[in-house]
């Protein structure tokens, strides 16, 4: 039960969204139609870049290196191995199989990777350098034929040497210095000179994530991502400084993130909420967290901690954080999130930088029906079946009876058929 609301989100605004809707579909429908030329028009609209191409060579990404410290290096490298190898302990999970379902009826299914993705790695604001990392490596180890990476030019023009480094690294095959609803049109539709994809994931910013919305149909997509969302649910025993650090550390990534606190305690929640006008003060991000947190910044005070988790199974968060005093009981109550981070000591800055769990979550609720990004969303499951002649006319005999109940008589034609056929 929900005691009090020490402070609350804004509603987004309805007219907004159909203002963001009208946007995103005028963009998409001019790069259906005019190809490379609205993808030129649109990059000097927003981002006044302007290149020769916006492919990235083999030969340019490759120079990423020399530019980039030692230290910042050897951390994307540990990033990516930490990435592979998560990806591939999930990927071990998934088996081909073959077996007789009822006697004569073999079934099974294949898991085979899709031909190719497009991998959008957002970077307008900052640049998330391991973002890349998170949407290209699973698809590497699902063993994609065909990776397209998109990310938008930075404040330098051309995409930041962190991302590009991780790109080349992990022998991306197409790279374009392209971003917003512009670059997933691209992937979706195709141009003159980028071929369109099977499926499209990765985050973005409310763009990004409504035009993905919009080519669904087209391609597939992973899920809608973005802008970020972090809820902590936190009784009497959690460090408000902690608290707020891990609030702001979302906010900042956009006007638009969110940042939740439910707790069982109203001091602390008060708490909170000085502790985040003071790290403010000292942000160099300040103008772009508060922003979020004065529109989109909750606390919220509940009776219980079984209340915090139904809450919080309600709000379905992307990053959820757990800082009790014992956070593994609150696990059985929780199953709508995108990650779940247990106890202080297990911050959710780890996950988006470094840890290996993939950090391109469902956002906005998304979370009530699909987990996050992983190497099973390039991958698709399909059927196969093979019947001998017992166990084909036994089934033909219930088809048949089946499909003229339905009165669908081209279906019991087929089954009839079979069982004048080989019934003999």
């Amino acid at each position: 039960m929900i005691v009090k609301a020490l402070k609350e989100a804004k509603p987004v605004s309805e007219q907004d969204m159909r203002e963001l809707q009208k946007t995103v579909s005028e963009i998409l429908g001019r790069v259906k139609s005019e190809g490379d030329a609205a993808l030129r028009y649109y990059e000097k609209k927003f981002d006044n870049f302007e290149p020769e191409t916006f492919r990235v060579s083999r030969e340019e990404s490759a120079k990423a290196r020399e530019r980039l410290p030692a230290e910042v290096i050897e951390e994307l490298d540990f990033a990516m191995a930490q990435v592979r190898a998560f990806a591939e302990a999930q990927k071990a999970c998934m088996n081909d199989f073959e077996k007789e379902i009822y006697p004569g009826m073999i079934m099974g299914h294949r898991v085979i990777p899709v031909d190719s993705c497009g991998c959008y790695v957002p970077a307008g604001r900052y640049p998330c350098l391991s973002a890349a990392v998170m949407t290209v490596m699973p698809a590497k180890v699902a063993g994609v034929r065909r990776i397209v990476a998109c990310c938008p030019p930075g404040r330098d023009g051309g995409i930041n040497d962190g991302i590009l480094y991780t790109l080349h690294e992990m022998e991306v095959h197409e790279i374009y210095c392209i971003g917003g609803s512009q670059a997933i049109g691209a992937m979706a539709f195709g141009t003159e000179t980028i071929q369109p994809v099977d499926l499209i994931v990765g985050p973005g910013n409310q763009f990004v994530r409504e035009a993905k919305r919009q080519v669904f149909g087209a391609c597939g997509i992973d899920f809608l991502a973005g802008p970020s969302e972090v809820q902590i649910i936190a009784d009497h025993s959690a460090s408000a400084d902690l608290l707020a650090a891990d609030l702001l550390a979302q906010c900042e990534h956009d006007p638009n993130a969110r940042g939740s606190l439910v707790t069982t305690s109203e001091t602390l929640g008060n708490a909170v909420l000085e502790e985040v006008e003071k790290q403010l003060k000292v942000l160099k991000t300040e103008a772009t967290a508060r922003a979020s947190w004065e529109t989109n910044g909750e606390v919220v005070v509940c009776d219980t901690l079984e209340a915090c988790a139904a809450y919080a199974d309600d709000y379905a968060p992307e990053h959820l954080e757990i800082h009790t005093e014992a956070p593994r009981e609150l696990l059985p109550m929780l199953n709508n999130y995108g990650s779940l981070f247990l106890g202080e000591l297990t911050a959710e800055v780890y996950a988006d930088k470094i840890a290996g769990t993939n950090h391109s979550l469902p956002t906005g609720r998304a979370a009530r029906y699909t987990g996050g990004l992983w190497v099973g969303m390039y991958m698709k499951v399909i059927t196969h079946q093979m019947a001998n002649l017992d166990a084909s006319l036994m089934l033909a005999k219930y088809a048949e009876t089946q499909s003229a109940f339905e009165q669908m008589d081209a279906h019991r034609n087929a089954a009839t058929i079979r069982l004048q056929k080989f019934g003999k």
